[in-house]
């Protein structure tokens, strides 16, 4: 038998006795046995239908009383105004001018209606004075109406130097038996307000006296303006 040579560089057999080995190893049972998966099956059932008659019933239930309770405790008018009384003092100014003309003075002719003012609080909130205004509808003599005069009334720092100016309005002022009413006066809930507005008009006494209307506005802040009509019966 030839001598058996070992190194690195030399195979174990001789070529001739080299042979292939193959393994075989057996399978276990866990590769043989086959599982089956189960899936579940899908379905889209839904859920049952709410009745939704019920809350919708009672909801509108609610919305009505609260809207009845609205309409029965919240007032129709935010306040109720009239004006109770006039006092009109027409005054006629002439300028004196060095024309030797007679009849060639200037002059000028002002009107001032002291209008006494009554105003109830409808709210349950303050009300507060913003602004007067009037305008005077005066006739033409074929009594058609004229042009509007629209005039804002006298501010509070002005009423003295009126009272300078023309005395006998002082003394019309105090025959009324009332204040001043103001811009800015503030009326609680459920209480009310009396004063005079004065208001100037650029015209005479008969302008007023045949007058085709005249009305009062005023204006409240946070609630809009308010027009009222001046009576006849309110002339003095």
């Amino acid at each position: 038998m030839p001598s058996r040579k070992t190194g690195n560089s030399l195979p174990l057999f001789p070529p001739h006795r080299q042979s292939r080995f193959i393994y075989k190893f057996p399978l276990s049972p866990i590769h043989n046995h086959c599982y089956a998966h189960q899936v579940a099956a899908l379905t889209f059932s839904q859920p049952a239908r709410r009745n939704l008659v019920a809350p919708v019933l009672i909801a509108v239930v609610l919305l009505v009383a609260v809207a009845g309770m609205l309409l029965r405790f919240t007032p129709h008018n935010v306040a109720d105004i009239a004006v109770t009384h006039t006092a009109v003092f027409a005054a006629h100014t002439v300028y004196k001018t060095d024309s030797i003309v007679v009849g060639s003075d200037p002059s000028q002719d002002d009107l001032y209606v002291l209008a006494s003012v009554h105003i109830d609080n409808r709210l349950r909130l303050p009300l507060f004075l913003k602004d007067f205004t009037a305008t005077l509808t005066p006739s033409n003599p074929d009594r058609t109406p004229a042009e509007p005069i629209t005039t804002s009334a006298a501010q509070k720092n002005d009423i003295p130097n009126l009272y300078t100016t023309f005395p006998a309005l002082k003394t019309l002022a105090d025959e009324e038996l009332k204040a001043p009413l103001y811009r800015e006066t503030q009326i609680d809930p459920d209480q009310s307000a009396d004063g005079l507005i004065f208001l100037h008009f650029p015209t005479n006494q008969a302008a007023w006296d045949h007058r085709k209307s005249a009305t009062i506005t005023i204006d409240l802040y946070h609630q809009g303006p308010i027009t009222v009509t001046i009576p006849a019966q309110a002339l003095k």
